[in-house]
């Protein structure tokens, strides 16, 4: 146990707890946000259940309440709440939980009880193994253990490398499975024995609302889930891009607090669009900045391996380089921050979803229908099967009545959100001591939006349009009705300067060669298409993830160094 909550020290570097009670065994790190004094892990009922936590149950306030009189609290943290409501109302106790949390209790008739939020915000991972079941935080404290060792997945591999990130419970280790977002599991001497789900996103199509009671419902919703997200015991700050989702964090976030928000920024030598003079001309009335941070391209190869290591469930999304970039520079003066994830699924925001909403004869398009490294002739076998995990979750999101883009979003909620976008939150965050926050991913948000009809969410052509106008009310400055350009990192021009040397290292990596044509990969290195530029970062990403966490080769230097 001490093996695996070291390899986890990164995530809570402010303590430390074990605890053995029968079959069942708990160790946790503590990274101290709320009730710094007396909120060490585990917690105790008194009635012989035990339980742990990852995250934050922001409604706890709301849920002390509803106990008073009925329990006698022993801290005044987040998470003590929950092991009282698993006492009183069993395996439902979650459905009262409004927050981000990966949860483990041991229970009084020594079962294990695993739970993980509806939308997958903070990670739990179990494998089954000859002497029992072993969980954590992080696939890398499961191998910490000594019971299972890194294999590769290569249908999950396959995935990757075609979409950037891999579907389902299965991860790129085989034998090692994600607890689904929304999902309890039971575990008894040592096995599943029970499974349940609970939703993130409601039921049922489009509903009949106008505009003004639509804004008026959302504001509300807003409202209410950031200021239960800025509670804590510790300074927190905002990342703040150029883009509607965080500027409209941004607005509500001036309203919890008199003092103005710390809003940290990052910007890319050679970005064709860089966010930083909007995210400025919006932080003026309400945030103070952070120092100007900017990222070149010899960071990029120094920083890329470290990044590499923090992904061990990977996304190849090279948005994980300014997400690390803002968490070390963040870490000096906040310890919470929050972001504006999840505003693009809840909202159709995504580009693609405008293009899925017309008829195929109008241009219509299949979500993720064609993958990184179609048509370039570059991997030696180039099936269709990547896509099968997507394909099943489209079969189970087009239910209830829903829209076509009503299915693309619940969709992406489904995968692409938890197994991309909020795993790249969580690793590049807390591998450096952090904590991310997302008040659109929160079940008054998703209920207030996620049903509204098509036209609120898309409407000339532009994605968001309810987050827009709401945005134009609450920061007249921002330019919410205009077009968003887009936050890039130029890897493809990094990749392509040094393309004469990438190739060939590239190449002779031997977890490349096996699945690439001789040849080819030098060949898409020298390519200047964009699409080329993307597949070429993928294969770089997946020689790094390879070398870290299957090989678990020394990681301490540049990316040159380590592929020479």
């Amino acid at each position: 146990m001490q093996q695996m909550i070291d390899a986890l020290a990164h995530r809570g570097p402010d303590g430390e707890g074990i605890h053995l009670q029968g079959a069942v065994a708990l160790a946790h790190r503590r990274l101290s946000i709320i009730d710094l004094q007396t909120g060490d892990q585990p917690f105790f009922d008194g009635a012989g259940n035990t339980l742990i936590g990852n995250g934050e149950v922001y409604n706890y306030i709301e849920l002390r309440a509803d106990l008073a009189g009925q329990v006698n609290f022993r801290t005044t943290s987040d998470c003590e709440p929950p092991l009282h409501l698993f006492r009183r109302q069993g395996l439902a106790y979650a459905e009262s939980l409004r927050g981000m949390y990966a949860l483990a209790i041991a229970a009084a008739n020594g079962r294990l009880i695993l739970t993980r939020d509806p939308f997958g915000i903070k990670p739990l991972y179990y494998a089954e193994v000859v002497e029992g079941l072993i969980f954590a935080s992080e696939p890398q404290a499961l191998f910490a253990s000594g019971w299972i060792s890194p294999r590769l997945n290569p249908r999950a591999r396959d995935e990757l490398l075609q979409m950037q990130f891999t579907t389902g419970a299965e991860t790129m280790f085989e034998g090692i499975f994600r607890v689904l977002p929304g999902e309890t599991l039971v575990v008894v001497d040592g096995r599943i024995a029970e499974r349940s789900r609970r939703a993130a996103l409601p039921d049922g199509g489009p509903e009949a609302i106008d505009e003004a009671s639509a804004l008026t419902r959302l504001d509300a919703a807003l409202a209410e889930s950031v200021a239960i997200h800025c509670r804590s015991d510790v300074p927190y700050g905002l990342f703040l891009s150029g883009g509607i989702d965080s500027a409209l964090v941004l607005s509500y976030m001036r309203e919890v607090d008199s003092r103005p928000v710390q809003c940290f920024t990052v910007g890319f030598e050679g970005a064709a669009a860089d966010e930083r003079a909007a995210a400025r001309a919006w932080r003026k009335p309400a945030g103070r900045s952070s120092p100007r941070l900017v990222s070149a391209r010899r960071i990029f190869w120094a920083l890329l391996p470290r990044v590499a290591v923090a992904m061990d469930d990977p996304a190849a999304d090279y948005a994980t380089l300014p997400t690390y970039l803002l968490a070390q520079k963040a870490r000096a003066s906040v310890k919470v921050v929050l972001t504006g994830e999840g505003g693009d699924e809840i909202f159709g925001g995504y580009g693609r979803y405008r293009s899925i909403m017309r008829p195929w004869w109008l241009g219509g398009k299949v979500l993720r229908g064609k993958g990184t490294f179609a048509r370039l002739g570059v991997l030696q076998q180039e099936g269709g099967a990547w896509r099968d995990g997507i394909a099943m979750a489209e079969i189970h999101a087009g239910t209830h009545g829903r829209s076509r883009l009503q299915v693309a979003q619940a969709v992406d909620c489904t995968d692409w959100l938890p197994h991309d976008l909020l795993t790249k939150l969580d690793r590049c965050l807390m591998a450096n001591g952090m904590e991310g926050r997302t008040p659109f991913l929160d079940p008054g948000v998703a209920a207030a939006g996620f049903r509204l009809p098509d036209s609120l969410k898309v409407r000339d052509g532009k994605g968001k349009w309810i987050l827009r106008r709401l945005l134009e009310k609450r920061l007249p400055q921002a330019d919410a009705l205009g077009r968003k350009k887009g936050f890039t990192v130029p890897v493809g021009a990094w990749l392509s300067a040094e393309s004469a040397r990438l190739g060939p290292l590239l190449a002779r990596q031997a977890c490349i060669a096996e699945i690439a044509k001789p040849g080819k990969v030098e060949t898409l290195a020298q390519s200047t298409e964009k699409h080329a530029g993307f597949a070429l970062w993928s294969l770089l990403f997946y020689a790094l993830w390879y070398r870290a966490q299957i090989e678990r080769k020394p990681m301490d230097g540049s990316v040159w160094e380590l592929l020479s």
